[in-house]
């Protein structure tokens, strides 16, 4: 995306596909929990704990090719090579890591069809939805003001040329 266009790009990314419905819940309320997660839910997430499992499904989903291949993968069901070609410059091992990595989590499914050759896709989770859209607005944020940010690293660099 060049600098500034933001909102005014015709083009649609998968995580453009991905909105919060007004006045729609982040988070789903304890009646949405599966009976399974529940058992879970008197623990005390806290990311900034360096002993809690929060850090490593945030490392999941916010490293640099869990963010993508969520956004890759929007809101329809999509094939690995085409998603390795959504996520230009990642590997196949990362993909295949990354992807099993989320659905491990339960951001992700993975559906192999009895097919010849076999077919497998890979889709979002109503999990995995619920993180991209969140993940959509970052990205966002980050296309809209990509500008600032390298004014910004220019003027830090002109500061301090020695670093």
């Amino acid at each position: 995306m060049t600098a500034g266009s933001g909102a005014d790009t015709a083009a649609v990314t998968a995580f453009e596909a991905l909105t919060i419905p007004d006045g729609a819940a982040v988070a789903p309320s304890d009646d949405e929990h599966p009976a399974s997660t529940r058992e879970f839910a008197a623990l005390a997430f806290d990311v900034f704990d360096p002993n809690c499992p929060s850090r490593t499904i945030l490392d999941h989903v916010t490293g640099r090719w869990g963010v993508l291949v969520l956004g890759g993968l929007g809101r329809r069901p999509t094939r690995f090579n085409a998603l390795r070609r959504r996520v230009a410059g990642v590997s196949e091992k990362m993909l295949a890591q990354t992807l099993h990595a989320l659905e491990r989590d339960g951001f992700v499914t993975r559906e192999v069809r009895s097919t010849i050759p076999p077919k497998v896709e890979y889709a979002l989770t109503d999990l995995g939805e619920q993180v991209a859209v969140l993940l959509h607005h970052l990205v966002a944020l980050i296309e809209d003001r990509g500008a600032d940010v390298l004014t910004a690293r220019r003027r830090y660099d002109a500061e301090h040329p020695d670093r």
